[in-house]
């Protein structure tokens, strides 16, 4: 007879996921995925001025901080056909990027490494041995004995105070985990460095932005002006501190991540072949090199898979209303006069309807209504987004930098490209282009600096700036990949002002409920035939949804069962 097991939350950090998985004989054979939260930043936006729109939805999340504002600027701007000037274009890419690096890193070591090392078998390692192994993968100068030593000991002391501190609460001892000793030392090191790197690159977002978490956007452009003498503009100095930026994150990545990502796939080869989920994936693209109206030059090439056809890429379009709709036939919202059908985003409605348990409760109401996330689709097709979707469709679509750096890391692993579609191919694919994009981001730096030299300095275009210059209507999107996969706003501006707004976010394309034909998403589907080996210790299922870094927080806001805001927080 069949168990049900609950994983609640399952995120770390980021928003609240429920996750219920039905296991039989060792194995998931049914499973369901729940954003508990409720979101309500349609609601929030409606009546507002359409260039304000950015500075709300930015604070979607504390971690995708930077791409909702650029999705957010990238609609008004298709709405009201403003093109922005190249050195806008670099600095949003260069602003893209930094989140990217920041974000992938801190997910691996912080979000998703302590599913594969264990903490406390490191207390038994030899630092000698440690030192040995981390010469032998990189040249990484922090390598000595009495470094992982030192290391060692710091986690020593936490775990005899009894007070594991972010350590806490983890399944340590599980059977599950498969490092030796001497690599989960090393593994657990590089997750304290890594604490301490990644508050450096998103330097970058104050240099240009003005601050991290959430930093300035501006529609036509970028909020600051370029000046090589000016003390008060984006002067030779500070271009400088971003070339050191970029050199040092080039190397964390080549030195310390890509190596132990490697280095700990290599003792899980069996799951590559775990965690598969959908065949279908979604890429909206980004990071462009001839202005962003122009898709067929981005370095994320934009497009679809289906049936994991390497052999042929469809073509996606932001416009098209065939292409993306959102069902609500087990999400708690209702559609006036639609019913639990779809609607496009332009149509899009946002009326909650609760019909579940008030929490606590001991399981979810499958059947019925059990999730605060809607189902999008795209061609009526589940579709799974993120880094994976990302190097498939690149790697597809003949990218050259993708399949060389695909080709390398399959070599090292010796595994065929197949074995992308799994757990740990997912979690591989974060880690290559994390490595991808270190090396765009000196791209766009130095195309950057190359226009300045010639007397470029633009960073705004004004025209049509003004409201009364806009059209009584207009419809925009605006496309992106934020780091967990294909991020959309789509808006209607009436009268000047936002009529209409809808965010579709790449968790709701992944942790949603299932569509009105009982399709599975991303998340429920990946579960399938999972292993388990404890049920009360479910190692596994945390290892395949966090594969896919999910992060509720722009999917769903806080309220309580009967729709109050239990808290309102003034940004303007």
């Amino acid at each position: 007879m069949a168990k049900r097991i609950v994983v609640d939350p399952i995120t770390r950090i980021e928003g609240h996921l429920r996750v219920e998985a039905e296991v039989d004989n060792g194995k998931i054979v049914d499973a369901y995925s729940s954003g508990t939260m409720v979101r309500g930043f349609e609601i929030i936006l409606r009546g507002r001025d359409p260039r304000d729109a950015w500075a709300f939805t930015e604070r979607a999340c504390g971690v995708c901080t930077t791409v909702h504002a650029l999705a957010s600027v990238r609609t008004v701007e298709n709405a009201l056909d403003i093109t922005v000037p190249p050195n806008a274009e670099l600095i949003r890419n260069l602003m893209f990027c930094a989140q990217y690096l920041q974000d992938h890193v801190v997910h691996f070591y912080h979000l998703h490494a302590l599913d594969w090392v264990d903490v406390v078998s490191a207390l038994q390692a030899d630092p000698e041995e440690t030192a040995t192994i981390a010469r032998s993968i990189s040249s990484w100068p922090k390598s000595s004995p009495n470094y992982f030593r030192d290391v060692q000991n710091r986690v020593k002391t936490l775990v005899e105070s009894g007070q594991l501190g972010i350590f806490a609460n983890a399944y340590w001892g599980h059977p599950a985990y498969k490092l030796p000793a001497e690599v989960n030392l090393l593994g657990v090191t590089h997750y304290l460095e890594a604490l301490e790197w990644q508050k450096e690159i998103v330097k970058v977002h104050t240099v240009f932005g003005g601050k991290n978490p959430h930093p300035n956007y501006l529609v036509g452009g970028v909020p600051c002006s370029i000046n090589p003498d000016d003390a008060m503009a984006i002067n030779a100095e500070r271009l400088a501190m971003v070339g050191g930026l970029i050199k040092d994150a080039m190397e964390f990545v080549e030195k310390v991540y890509l190596p132990d990502l490697l280095a700990i796939a290599s003792f899980y080869k069996e799951w590559f072949a775990i965690g598969g989920g959908l065949t279908n994936y979604l890429c909206y693209g980004d990071l462009p090199t001839n202005g962003y109206n122009d898709p067929s030059n981005f370095k994320f090439p934009r497009g679809a898979i289906l049936n994991r056809n390497l052999d042929a890429v469809q073509e996606v379009n932001g416009d098209d209303p065939d292409q993306v709709r959102e069902y609500i036939a087990h999400s708690w919202y209702k559609y006036q006069g639609n019913g639990d059908g779809a609607l496009h985003p332009w149509d899009g409605e946002t009326e909650f309807n609760y019909t579940g348990p008030e929490p606590p409760y001991d399981h979810l109401n499958v059947e019925g209504k059990y999730s605060w996330l809607k189902t999008p689709r795209w061609k009526d097709h589940p579709m799974e987004v993120g880094p994976l979707a990302r190097m498939l469709v690149a790697y597809a679509s003949g990218s050259d930098d993708v399949k060389e750096v695909v080709g390398e890391a399959l070599a090292k692993l010796d595994a065929p490209v197949t074995a992308l579609f799994s757990t740990l191919g997912r979690t591989a694919a974060r880690g290559l282009e994390t490595r991808l994009t270190a090396h765009w981001m000196k791209e766009f730096y130095e195309m950057l600096l190359a226009n300045i030299r010639n007397g470029d300095t633009r960073t705004f275009n004004g025209d049509r700036w003004e409201p009364d210059t806009w059209p009584k209507e207009a419809k925009g999107v605006g496309l992106s990949e934020a780091p967990r996969g294909a991020l959309a706003h789509w808006i209607v501006i009436r009268d000047k002002k936002i009529h209409n707004y809808q965010l579709v976010v790449p968790s709701t394309w992944n942790a949603s409920p299932r569509d009105a034909k009982g399709q599975r998403s991303a998340y429920e589907a990946s579960l399938m035939d999972t292993p388990v080996a404890q049920a009360d210790q479910p190692l596994e299922i945390l290892r395949t949804v966090h594969s896919f870094d999910p992060c509720i927080a722009c999917a769903v806001h806080l309220h309580d069962p009967q729709g109050r805001h239990l808290n309102r927080i003034k940004i303007m």
